[in-house]
């Protein structure tokens, strides 16, 4: 697969978060470390704190500045480029993930979120890899039957991509829709997990 470049928002958000003196750094328990990821559907930033994974996002979302302030005010932490043991694991993982050798991720996450979305959120990862589910089907799972559009927008809040397979839900009939990477990424992702289900991937 070819793997995508960086993106010059990438670095130039990377250069802003790099540039603030250790003075607003704080502990390292104090910290959300974002790293810079290169994967075959384009740049990413991967957030986690010492809890685990609690943001996996695509570069070139126009929300992603947004993101990384409600990390900061969400957990009271300041968000600083770098590494933990979470976003280590993370980053072997999605090369797994990305080469057909893993079909779920063990990286703690971090959920945080309204009842209903974090709710919405564990079903996901409930969804077989290789697998997609309706709006509606989720919406019953959680016991909210006819609720698919708040679904949808719970979905569409979900901060850690792939990891959280939002992309696994389609519509009733089976088109794509609603993923805020992209419809592109949405088909490659499940394109990718069609092709490599049932191989014996972990």
């Amino acid at each position: 697969m070819t793997i995508a470049t960086p993106l010059p928002s990438a670095r130039k958000m990377y250069g802003t978060l790099a540039g603030r003196d250790s003075s607003s750094r704080g502990e390292i328990g104090s910290q959300v470390v974002i790293s810079h990821f290169l994967t075959p559907v384009g740049p990413m930033l991967a957030g986690a704190t010492e809890g685990g994974v609690c943001l996996l996002e695509f570069d070139d979302r126009p929300i992603l500045e947004t993101q990384l302030s409600r990390l900061e005010k969400r957990f009271g932490k300041t968000v600083v480029p770098g590494d933990n043991e979470h976003t280590q694991q993370l980053r072997v993982e999605l090369d797994d993930y990305f080469s057909g050798r893993l079909q779920r991720f063990t990286c703690p996450l971090v959920l945080t979120g309204t009842g209903f979305q974090v709710a919405a959120w564990r079903e996901l990862l409930e969804i077989p890899y290789g697998q997609t589910i309706s709006y509606q089907q989720q919406a019953r799972s959680i016991g909210r039957p006819g609720a698919q559009r708040a679904i949808g927008r719970a979905n569409g809040d979900n901060r850690i991509a792939i990891v959280i397979p939002c992309h696994r839900v389609v519509r009733q009939n089976g088109d794509l829709c609603g993923y805020g990477g992209g419809l592109w990424r949405k088909k490659f992702l499940i394109d990718l997990e069609k092709q490599h289900c049932g191989t014996g991937g972990l």
